[in-house]
């Protein structure tokens, strides 16, 4: 009879690793889970490199089948937020994946969510699963995933990705509420401008021709800018839909993406909200798997990844090479001044001395999070007002350039 070696979760969260004999892998899985085990990883202890090399291939094509449908954000969420309360009330692993796969609403997802359960049944660890599919599970929560995992608190960093998830949509949403106005008001402006520009100046421009009249700078400066909307109008579209996508491709690639993420945390208060959303995540992160009993180091390894911003990922490693010198934590991190401030790394320091290290972390991303919660509402509350103010200097020229020569054609008659 088949062996199966397995790796599962106990009642208590601890992880263990045995074998066991079963005819299948069904009933290999059915036999763990009789154990009072929630099983993370299943596959045949003989012929494992064969083995390992046919199921590759075999995730390859049911990875290739359903890659062009897209899972939206809510969708993941609700997977997110329900594997986690399954867990939580001790159902076993892939027993939750099935019961979720066979409630998903979307055809998109149910092959999405059946998919992970096969990769998962078949041996492979989740987050080594999420990673197969980066258009579903982004980097930061897979690095998450991979955490629970390690730590053996998978349930529970699950519902902590629900809620960061959650906290960015209602982010986004007051975002965009608050912009939807002045982005109205933008699009209207656009369309009066080009309507200026293509229909009414040029005809504007046919009663000064009769008078031979000189127009002033900034009607000048209007009637060129028609010219050359009416008569290259196409052919500038083209260009900037050409140097959009070409863009958009750059910022995609690796050097590019850290090009326009350096540039993001140079930009005034944006910037620093970056890199406390950053060190927030950061902190939360590792405090949850140092208070699960994760050394140090590997704490700080997978916790970097979740900071989303590669710049400052890399800042961070240079930090986790001082810690495995055996610099403490604390005067490690003082070395990136952009994400730690000196008042963060006086309260690591100092929780670090007196062994309270993994609270102390917990309660800075708390105050960090509702801090960065009210200059974002201060942000949003001053975007409006400025964006009424470009669009109002935008139609205030043209409504100048527009009046200024009717005086002068005023004088020119008399």
């Amino acid at each position: 009879m088949p062996q199966f070696a397995y790796k599962a979760l106990q009642p208590d969260g601890v992880a263990v690793e045995g074998l066991i004999e079963a005819p299948n892998r069904q009933e290999a899985l059915r036999l763990v889970e009789g154990k009072a085990l929630r099983p993370v990883r299943l596959g045949e202890a003989a012929g494992a490199a064969a083995g390992g090399a046919k199921a590759g291939a075999g995730w390859g094509r049911r990875l290739s089948l359903g890659g062009g449908n897209k899972i939206s954000a809510r969708t993941l969420e609700n997977f997110t937020r329900l594997l986690s309360s399954l867990m939580a009330a001790g159902v076993p692993f892939s027993r939750a994946l099935v019961i979720i796969q066979r409630e998903a609403a979307e055809p998109a997802a149910k092959a999405k969510w059946k998919e992970l359960h096969d990769l998962v049944i078949d041996g492979m660890p989740l987050s080594d699963a999420m990673a197969r599919s980066p258009e579903t599970f982004p980097r930061v929560y897979v690095a998450m995933v991979e955490a629970g995992e390690a730590g053996g608190f998978l349930d529970v960093v699950l519902a902590q990705i629900a809620d960061f998830q959650a906290r960015e949509k209602e982010l986004k949403g007051k975002v965009a509420t608050a912009l939807m106005y002045p982005a109205i008001l933008l699009v209207l402006a656009l369309g009066v401008l080009i309507f200026l520009l293509v229909f009414f100046i040029p005809r504007f421009q046919l009663v000064f021709q009769g008078f031979n009249a000189e127009l002033p700078l900034i009607t000048q400066l209007i009637v060129g800018v028609s010219d050359a909307v009416r008569g290259y109008g196409l052919f500038l579209a083209a260009g900037l839909a050409v140097a959009g996508i070409s863009a958009r491709h750059w910022f995609r690639s690796p050097r590019g993406r850290r090009a326009w993420e350096g540039w993001i945390l140079r930009v005034p208060t944006l910037g620093p909200l970056l890199a406390q959303f950053a060190m927030a995540r950061f902190c939360r992160m590792l405090g949850t798997l140092l208070g699960a009993g994760v050394p140090l180091i590997s704490a700080l390894n997978v916790a970097r990844r979740s900071i989303g911003n590669q710049i400052l990922v890399d800042a961070v490693a240079d930090s986790i090479d001082r810690v495995k010198e055996g610099k403490a934590l604390g005067k490690s991190l003082a070395q990136n001044r952009a994400l730690f401030p000196g008042a963060i790394v006086e309260m690591i320091s100092v929780a670090e001395e007196s062994g309270k290290l993994d609270a102390e972390l917990l309660r800075i991303a708390n105050t960090t999070e509702g801090d960065l919660d009210r200059q974002l509402k201060a942000v949003v509350a001053l975007a409006e007002p400025v964006m009424l103010f470009v669009i109002a200097a935008l139609i205030g020229t043209i409504f100048i350039g527009m009046v200024i020569p009717i005086f002068s054609l005023q004088d020119h008659i008399k």
